[in-house]
């Protein structure tokens, strides 16, 4: 990403919950321990099922009395109403702003340019009383601006910042192995921790009970993740979803998410897979890539 360059990421809704129980009622349904996140400080988080499979994925970022959610805008609607259904009576409000307030990227080397800026995944500042937040998933994201569209442009030219396609920043997320797009593909098909929510700093081990959170600490605790959800280079060839990812016959995985940047679920401990190996994927040929932050 371009250090003068910043992208309007239309695609994000925003949520905005707040209310005398707000930190309990967050502290009791997201993966992420709520306690993190400050005025100083962001966090990533996501909304599992009982049974610890994904459904949504967000970034929480403090806001005067409460706190915004920054989630793909195609899920809004639902993020919103499954976070109503675990309200109860629990005094809090949520409210959608997705009308309101937009997510709009810069580099993190403009961002470590802002007086009080640290180097730090989830550092968060203030700029005319609007959070940046060095994105809490990988630095490498660059730092999210959630601001009024009303200000946004001014923002811009007070910056000098100019406005650039979205693809240079998702090329960028892809490449990293963040799935960031058509996310609702992945809901009840794999277990969060298969979404490498441990490496992008999703979860908190040490925070108690959240819904999920019994399946989660066994596979972690038993050591028995052997699947991840890694980015797709298609060689050759289309994808579609469910199709399978083999190597001689050997299945190895299988597509999830389609569309420009595809992900699978892939057995990286299987004795079949290598990231240097190329494998048949329904009518393709493609290769699996390999994060730089993956640990195996």
């Amino acid at each position: 990403m371009n250090k003068n360059s910043i992208y309007n990421l239309e695609d994000r809704g925003v949520l905005y919950i707040h209310g005398e129980d707000v930190l309990e009622y967050l502290q009791n349904i997201i993966t992420n321990d709520i306690n993190k996140v400050s005025e100083n400080n962001s966090c990533f988080a996501s909304l599992l099922t009982p049974q610890g499979k994904y459904l949504f994925d967000f970034i929480v970022v403090k806001h005067k009395k409460g706190f915004l959610v920054d989630c793909e805008k195609n899920q809004i609607d639902d993020l919103y109403n499954q976070f109503k259904l675990y309200k109860l009576r629990s005094k809090i409000e949520i409210l959608n702003l997705s009308n309101e307030f937009v997510v709009a990227v810069i580099s993190k080397e403009k961002f470590i340019s802002f007086d009080n800026a640290k180097d730090e995944t989830g550092n968060t500042i203030k700029y005319r009383e609007d959070p940046i937040v060095l994105d809490p998933r990988n630095k490498e994201l660059g730092a999210r601006l959630i601001i009024n569209l009303e200000k946004l442009h001014l923002s811009i030219k007070k910056l000098e910042l100019k406005v650039e396609s979205t693809d240079a920043y998702y090329n960028q997320s892809f490449k990293l192995g963040i799935a960031q797009n058509n996310t609702e593909k992945l809901k009840n098909k794999l277990f969060g921790i298969e979404c490498n929510f441990e490496d992008l700093n999703a979860l908190d081990f040490k925070k108690g009970c959240y819904i999920g959170q019994e399946n989660t600490a066994r596979i972690k605790l038993k050591d028995r993740l052997s699947k991840k959800l890694l980015p797709i280079e298609i060689l050759e060839g289309s994808i579609k979803i469910d199709d399978e990812i083999s190597f001689n016959s050997n299945k190895i995985g299988k597509v999830l998410i389609d569309t420009k940047y595809p992900f699978g679920l892939v057995k990286f401990k299987d004795i079949n897979f290598d990231f240097d190996k190329k494998f048949t994927c329904g009518k393709a040929i493609v290769k699996i890539l390999r994060p730089q932050w993956l640990k195996i």
